[in-house]
């Protein structure tokens, strides 16, 4: 659950509409939630069962593998003399014969525990989701390489926070590589380190830092195509992993912050042949500047051009095929896995629908789902693998909420 600081049209930081939530009373600790039968009875109360995700829909299992990397062209002022830039990065594919390998958590222990605290839903640490993913699987044989997504988490989030859409497209075919943005994140290094966002001015999390973050992963990425191993700590990569990434079908997308630092690394790296974003506020200083002349779509929400001048100057600079739309009663946060996981939430805390509507819009949630598992696939697979589908051609009966913005 995603608790990003940004501050929306109406002055609220999102950590502030999740405090007036819990300041109501609508969340209580999961053990001391009980109905109206116990109170009568003492009969127990079941637990709550644990969260789910949205099973993809995609046509192969999913693998999945956490590398180390290190960047020794920047180093980190604030680790020390002798460091230097550290993240954690995911790796999500299809996969072959999956079924034998453990399933990976949605955020790794550790890094769980102070995210959900940080939320205020530390009660929530037993019931948190696992993911679809298989870690360690083997990657499916294909006779051709496979195209690569890169993902840009929101600020004080997690490279999970996506998971819907990470999933997605790796059921369908893609090779898709999440960034833990370090000091901007939860996260857990291989030696047990548990990594949180810092809250110092002077820390290297703006969205050009970001940026640089995406551009030294494409390193990562070609080494990994050219068969070698770039983690850090020389672990073993999964079966197929090495010389199966296309390098010529590159794709981009990140969310608020992540989609405004997709853009930035989009405008300095040719390497990214196509770009998303989700609800990106383009806010940087200096401003974005450059004609863009690759694929850019926006999926807009509460940051949209009519409201932002940084997004609209943005716009005006695409010279290549573009798209904006808008899901109608989206909050900032509904295009991610907040929509599948609060109203779970809800429903063990006993909310009201006004006050998860308070947390994640109007949209239905179902809805919001299948918006994010759809349109961000259409988007790569016109793109990236040269399928001309309809969805991105206008509005679809299947989608009513959406709208194409001119």
């Amino acid at each position: 659950m995603t608790t990003t600081p940004f501050v929306n049209g109406k002055g609220l930081t999102r950590r502030r509409v999740l405090g007036a939530a819990l300041a109501t009373g609508a969340a209580m600790p999961v053990a001391a939630h009980a109905g109206p039968a116990q109170a009568a009875t003492d009969a127990p109360v079941p637990a709550p069962e644990r969260f789910t995700l949205p099973v993809p829909t995609g046509p192969y299992p999913v693998g999945t593998v956490q590398l180390h990397l290190v960047d020794r062209s920047r180093p980190d002022d604030i680790a020390g003399p002798g460091h230097f830039r550290e993240l954690m990065a995911g790796v999500w594919y299809p996969a072959r014969n999956a079924e034998r390998y453990p399933v990976a958590p949605w955020i790794p222990d550790g890094a769980l525990q102070a995210f959900l605290a940080d939320a205020g839903f530390a009660d929530l640490v037993p019931l948190a989701p696992l993911t679809a993913g298989r870690v360690g699987a083997p990657v499916r044989r294909s006779d051709r390489r496979l195209p690569v997504v890169v993902f840009s988490h929101g600020a004080h989030s997690h490279q999970g926070d996506h998971t819907t859409v990470l999933q997605e497209l790796a059921g369908h075919g893609y090779v898709v590589v999440t960034v833990a943005h370090q000091y901007d994140t939860y996260t857990r290094f291989p030696d047990g380190r548990v990594a949180v966002p810092l809250h110092d001015q002077k820390a290297p999390t703006l969205p050009a830092d970001f940026a640089a973050d995406l551009r030294f992963v494409l390193d990562c990425i070609e080494q990994l195509a050219a068969g070698h191993n770039p983690d850090a700590d020389r672990r073993e990569l999964p079966a197929g992993l090495p010389g199966c990434l296309d390098t010529r079908r590159i794709g981009a997308f990140g969310w608020s912050k992540g989609g405004t630092a997709t853009a930035c690394a989009m405008l300095a790296d040719e390497r990214i042949r196509a770009g998303l974003s989700l609800d990106g506020p383009m806010q940087m200083k200096p401003p974005l500047t450059g004609d863009l002349d690759r694929p850019f779509m926006l999926m807009s929400a509460e940051f949209t051009r009519a409201a932002n001048p940084e997004i609209a100057a943005f716009w005006s600079h695409l010279r290549g095929w573009r798209l904006d739309i808008r899901a109608q009663g989206a909050a900032h946060i509904s295009y991610g896995d907040n929509e599948a996981l609060f109203p779970q939430a809800a429903k063990v805390y006993g909310w009201s629908e006004q006050q998860l509507q308070d947390l994640i819009g109007t949209l239905d949630p179902a809805q919001a789902v299948r918006i994010q598992q759809a349109y961000p696939l259409a988007f790569f697979d016109r793109h990236l693998r040269r399928r001309r589908g309809r969805l991105l051609d206008g509005p679809s009966p299947a989608f009513p909420a959406v709208t194409f913005l001119p």
